[in-house]
């Protein structure tokens, strides 16, 4: 990552603060340059997991762009005196999508089911224009083989739909054998693309409350979210 590139402290890490969607994609793609590295999406459950459990904390430091996904780790930021707007992951992975089809650069398409990659795929070359690709589903046995295809193919951006933390060790190790690419693990991105998964509705993407929309259609999650009262807490006193 640039030197260049302001990074905050939220919880011990190091969060690249963006004033814009616009921006944040320039960093990352323009018409002669990628940014080699690997961006991870911060929001408040993270950053409690993380000054939890040391584990994780390690896994989201794999990431050489930390920015911030969730409007709390916004609000903080701001808090700290730097402007900046919140970058929802899956909105970022579309733009740069958009981005790379105008550019003419090479994405690598990776994880999910095979139909969901097939249809992602798809779609990308159909409505985004995106001409040089390829793809490989989530469900392979030889870690090895995808590892020297990144090598051989030489992708500009690299896209890893797997979870975490699985897909965060896998762009590990293809950063090693491919430094040069940028990185994004992107979860379920793809389904949500597709329109295997719903979204919030855009009335709670506005808001920002698209975790109380999650936490609607799932009350299950109730027990993950109580990390937002933690990160509330430590936001209003100031030990973030």
């Amino acid at each position: 990552m640039s030197n260049s590139l302001q990074t905050v402290n939220i919880g011990g890490l190091p969060v690249t603060p963006f004033k814009s969607m616009e921006q944040a994609v320039k960093t990352i793609c323009s018409d002669s340059h990628i940014l080699p590295g690997f961006a991870v999406a911060i929001n408040a459950e993270k950053v409690i997991s993380a000054s939890e459990n040391p584990e994780v904390k390690q896994n989201l430091l794999l990431g050489t762009l930390l920015y911030a996904d969730g409007i709390a780790v916004v609000k903080t930021i701001q808090k700290k005196g730097v402007e900046n707007s919140r970058v929802p992951g899956c909105d970022l992975w579309k733009e740069l999508m958009l981005k790379a089809a105008r550019t003419n650069k090479h994405v690598y398409l990776l994880g999910a089911k095979e139909h969901v990659n097939q249809q992602t795929a798809e779609k990308l070359r159909q409505e985004f224009g995106l001409k040089s690709l390829t793809r490989r589903n989530g469900y392979f046995e030889e870690e090895s083989l995808v590892i020297e295809e990144v090598r051989t193919i030489r992708p500009d951006i690299v896209t890893v739909a797997m979870g975490s933390p699985k897909q965060e060790q896998l762009i590990t190790k293809l950063r090693e054998a491919h430094p040069d690419a940028f990185y994004m693990g992107v979860g379920g991105s793809y389904d949500v693309f597709v329109g295997t998964v719903k979204r919030a509705p855009k009335v709670f993407q506005k808001l920002h409350l698209e975790w109380f929309y999650r936490l609607l259609a799932q009350p299950k999650r109730i027990f993950r979210q109580s990390a937002l009262f933690k990160y509330a807490y430590k936001h209003m006193t100031n030990r973030l």
